[in-house]
């Protein structure tokens, strides 16, 4: 995960604000970069709102579970998720 995201929403979490932004568009942020992982590994996307940012040509995945992650990027989404639920990101 990239450090810009991770000082931005620690910064956030504590109750200041995000340098550049809102804690909803550090969500945004959040929510595109997690799902950018799934996309580049060929998740099918379920939601309008992924569909229509990332589409669904040449996925392979319905399942999460199933998509092929490497341990680098597994941590990487464990790591968003973690900083989705401190800022209270909508799921």
């Amino acid at each position: 995960m990239s450090a810009r995201y991770v000082g931005c929403c620690r910064t956030a979490a504590s109750g200041r604000s995000a340098p550049g932004g809102s804690v909803a568009s550090s969500c945004e942020e959040l929510w595109s970069e997690r799902n950018a992982i799934f996309k580049a590994a060929g998740y099918c996307f379920r939601t309008p709102q992924a569909i229509q940012a990332f589409g669904n040509t040449g996925c392979q995945f319905d399942d999460e579970a199933d998509v092929p992650l490497s341990a680098r990027q597994r941590e990487q989404v464990a790591q968003i998720r973690t900083t989705e639920r401190q800022l209270g990101c909508a799921r």
